[in-house]
């Protein structure tokens, strides 16, 4: 052994709280490296090849979430909440699918959504080698990071020539390792069933976060591929017998962004930067977009899927926030940091190598409060918070970035994201100008009240109006609501972008210098820097742990293990399964008053329905946000449940797990079956969910 490979086994002892360490029930694993033998320790499951191949090809990752494959006809099941986008694109005055909810009759009344695309995992390469290969000796952490990204989109492109696959190289370890991803796109999606929102979300945002729950939090969509179902032998049974307290369950799905192996010093940027910002601008769009949807019936729908997605990355981040100020964990973050780093700096070889990673963090996160404001309201775009900055600045970058190699271009506009871009422009899904204007006002009075009204970029973007007028302004005089439009326009490239008098092509192309210049400054001081930084880090952790160790959340398909659990809370044990009699209770406590009103349906269905049938349950999966969606699946490979939410103690999982009382909130499979069946007598899918046998 050399004496590097020895030292690397001297870090062992000293590691082992690391977050990336997996302990029981913890991690998020991707399909390549499964831990195998510790489930098999924990849960007494033996995980086979096929059982892992068939569930990694039966997940799916929607926009923002996830699903799988429930029948070997291309029906999919994912959350509402993940759906309710999509329902809102289909919804119009007349037909509210997302406040109403929809079900098919036949498959020819299947509602083809206008722009959705979901993704099945096909293959994983471990491309590290090449992508590190590109940043040689003596280049700048910034240098290195731009030598990285030319890499990784010649591999990208490199991989999807000769195939219909999409390929991703998804950074690990935050830079210690590169993994490309294949995946199957299909675009031809189309609703099969969604609840009413009143009951997807039943207790609304009071028992968000919470358990016990009563919630019906699905929707089916079905895929099609040359105008037929897709034919999948990849599928996950449905289960009629449900699953027990103390059973091994896992969950299949797309964790987003974590921060578990954030330094100490990374996690206090966090907590008193980053989100209490978040915080801050977010409250003001929620306030915004809430009195647009005062003004009527048709103005609440139009703001409903808005309003939903701020208030519940509201209440995550405030759970965060919370975490972060718990001295306990940012103690315990400190201690397991400092004695880490004392033991490395005590032996030279050690110290040579890892020594300062931590500094190198702990200065540029230092550093970056001084323009992080400018970034964040630029580059970000966060002060110009609406869909039509956002369709102007692609269509301002593409024209710009497309005529350069494609090695040289920013990332998000290479040519592999060509046809997603090309078909956001095309995309019939409405815009709805008075939302827009809402969330504008809101952005650039966050942005005004941030910077300050002398700010020069300010005082143009303002030309000498509040930020209501100027909102006001801004989208009455827009075209880039319609499609038409936008088509012509990434059609026409840079002449026709530049001969534009659109006053959103106008407002991207005058802030993009600066945004650009702060988007250069970050990654050349921050991101640069930290890859490099966590990287070396990283190493230590995963070379020395092997299957042992898990990388961050990353939005790409991962597995995580556990088991269905009770918790303690004040003192009381919570069970974990709620009953469907149990929403009646609630709804009559409540003098059904909303949110706990039950709704309509179900109440019609109350002497029909089994009180006693379980309807959500908690496990201790190793969730975050991105799993919204995820199946939840018995050691024989059947789905049990639908991941839809985590407790309130489980929020501080972005940064730490804490499997005494981390619980992950699914609906159970017998209770959706229930529902289908009884309240909604969807007969056609349960008939096709009952028959799809083991495939």
């Amino acid at each position: 052994m050399t004496q590097a490979g020895r030292r690397l086994l001297a870090i062992v002892a000293l590691i082992v709280s690391i977050p990336l360490v997996g302990h029981a029930n913890e991690g998020f694993w991707p399909f390549n490296r499964i831990p195998r033998a510790a489930i098999k320790q924990a849960l007494g499951v033996d995980l086979s090849d096929q059982w892992i191949e068939r569930v990694q090809q039966a997940s799916v990752r929607f926009p923002g979430g996830s699903g799988s494959f429930v029948s070997p006809e291309g029906l999919v099941l994912t959350n509402h909440h993940v759906s309710l986008d999509m329902l809102h694109k289909l919804s119009t005055p007349e037909r509210d699918l997302a406040g109403k909810g929809y079900l098919a009759a036949a498959r020819a009344q299947e509602l083809r959504a206008p722009d959705l695309e979901l993704l099945t995992l096909q293959k994983i390469e471990d491309v590290t080698g090449t992508v590190n290969a590109a940043a040689k000796p003596g280049m700048s952490p910034g240098e290195m990071l731009t030598a990285r990204r030319a890499a990784i989109t010649a591999i990208e492109q490199d991989a999807q020539r000769g195939t219909t696959l999409e390929a991703e190289v998804v950074t690990l370890f935050q830079g210690g390792q590169y993994h490309l991803y294949l995946y199957k796109k299909f675009t031809d999606v189309r609703l099969v069933f969604a609840p009413e929102f009143a009951a997807a979300f039943y207790g609304g945002d009071p028992d968000n976060f919470t358990f016990p729950r009563y919630c019906l939090d699905m929707t089916l969509w079905r895929v099609y591929e040359d105008g037929k179902p897709l034919v999948t032998p990849h599928f996950l049974p449905w289960s009629t017998t449900g699953v027990a307290d103390g059973e091994a369950v896992f969950t299949s799905g797309h964790p987003g962004a974590t921060q578990r192996l954030n330094t100490a010093a990374h996690l206090e940027f966090l907590r008193d930067f980053a989100l209490p910002l978040s915080i801050d601008s977010f409250t003001a769009m929620r306030d915004a977009l809430a009195a647009y949807a005062r003004r009527g019936a048709e103005q609440e729908r139009q703001a409903k899927d808005d309003v939903f997605g701020i208030e519940n990355s509201l209440k995550s981040w405030k759970g965060q926030v919370r975490g972060l100020n718990d001295p306990a964990l940012m103690n315990k973050k400190r201690a397991d940091e400092n004695a880490l780093r004392a033991r490395v700096n005590a032996d030279p070889g050690l110290k040579a190598q890892y020594g300062d990673a931590w500094d190198k963090v702990a200065a540029a996160r230092k550093a970056l409060p001084a323009y992080n404001l400018e970034r964040v309201m630029f580059e970000s775009g966060l002060g110009l918070y609406t869909q039509y900055f956002t369709i102007a600045r692609t269509l301002v970058r593409w024209a710009d970035e497309s005529v350069k190699p494609n090695g040289q271009r920013l990332p998000d506009f290479t040519d592999g994201r060509k046809a997603a871009i090309e078909r956001q422009m095309a995309s019939a899904a409405p815009i709805y100008p008075g939302v827009e204007q809402a969330k504008l006002e809101a952005g650039l009075g966050v942005m005004q009240r941030q910077l300050g009204a002398g700010h020069l970029l300010v005082r143009q973007i303002l030309a000498g109006k509040t930020p209501a007028a100027r909102a006001v302004e801004l989208v009455a005089a827009t075209k880039l609501g319609d499609a038409s439009v936008r088509r012509a326009l990434f059609a026409g490239g840079k002449p026709a972008v530049s001969a534009s008098a659109d006053p959103f092509i106008a407002l991207a192309k005058l802030v993009d210098a600066r945004a650009r210049e702060l988007r250069a400054r970050y990654d050349n001081e921050v991101l640069g820097v930290e890859r490099e930084a966590y990287a070396r880090i990283a190493q230590a952790v995963f070379a020395s742990h092997g299957d042992s160790a898990y990388p961050d959340g990353t939005f790409t398909l991962r597995l995580s293990y556990g088991q269905v659990k009770g918790y303690m809370e004040d003192g009381k044990m919570v069970s974990p399964f709620t009953e469907i009699r149990g929403l009646y209770v609630r709804g009559d406590e409540h003098k059904q008053q909303p949110p706990y009103k039950v709704p309509e349906s179900w109440m019609s269905a109350r002497a029909a329905i089994t009180p006693t049938t379980p309807f959500d349950f908690v496990s201790t999966n190793d969730i975050v946000g991105g799993n919204s969606g995820s199946p939840v699946i018995n050691a024989k490979g059947e789905l049990v449940g639908l991941i839809f939410d985590g407790n309130i103690q489980s929020l501080p999982g972005y940064f730490v797990y804490d499997g005494t009382v981390n619980r992950a909130v699914s609906v159970d499979a017998r209770g959706m079956l229930e529902a289908l069946s009884v309240v909604y007598q969807a007969d056609a899918i349960v008939a096709e969910l009952r028959r799809a046998g083991r495939p």
